[in-house]
């Protein structure tokens, strides 16, 4: 009798190879944002995607607040239409960034979830920036 792991048989390497490279384009982690801006070489703009009050209690350092309901062709329009947006909100019980991404794809643009969000941050032990937005 087979365990509950191997109760369904694992994927082929091929398959996986396929599964995990997309999940990977659509998804970034908090490590990789931090070590992007720890390093300089940040080639995206990240996007605290929760209400501005929550924005200027803490946020991850670099972000910009933009709620996924002020996300508009106009409002986006002063990026280049080549940026990479990453997108975060609370943490894994939060669909902010998820309406975000979409928002964002459906309006053509490139995009990331920052997986994990704020609360990912934090358990990386990652510092927050608790200065309010101007």
């Amino acid at each position: 009798m087979p365990s509950p792991v191997s109760d369904f048989p694992a994927a082929t390497p091929q398959d996986a190879a396929d599964h995990f490279s997309s999940k990977l384009a659509f998804e970034a982690d908090c490590w990789d944002v931090h070590a992007s801006f720890a390093s300089g070489t940040v080639d995206f703009v990240l996007l605290d995607v929760r209400a501005p009050a929550l924005f200027a209690k803490a946020h991850v350092p670099g972000a910009i607040n933009l709620p996924h309901g002020k996300m508009t062709a106009h409002k986006m329009s002063q990026w280049p239409e080549d940026t990479l947006f990453v997108v975060y909100c609370a943490g894994p019980h939060c669909n902010g960034a998820d309406k975000a991404a979409l928002r964002l794809s459906r309006l053509g643009l490139a995009v990331k979830v920052m997986i994990g969000g704020m609360t990912g941050w934090a358990d990386e032990g990652f510092i927050y920036d608790t200065a309010a937005a101007a």
